[in-house]
């Protein structure tokens, strides 16, 4: 059975900004609502992610 999943609305400036590249860069805010640590190595990564070493480093 599929399950509803309720719409996300990004807003800019408060959960991504756009980097001169292009690319939509996540916030601190917005990970933190997310509620875990994708381990992509992400430029705002409140939770650590070392994706040198791929560990968590705790603060």
């Amino acid at each position: 059975m599929k399950e509803d999943k309720e719409e996300v609305k990004l807003i800019e400036g408060e959960d991504y900004y756009l980097a001169p590249e292009g690319y939509k860069v996540f916030t601190e805010k917005y990970h933190l609502k997310r509620g875990h640590c994708c381990r992509s190595g992400c430029r705002h990564c409140p939770y650590g992610f070392d994706k040198k070493t791929g560990t968590i480093i705790r603060k």
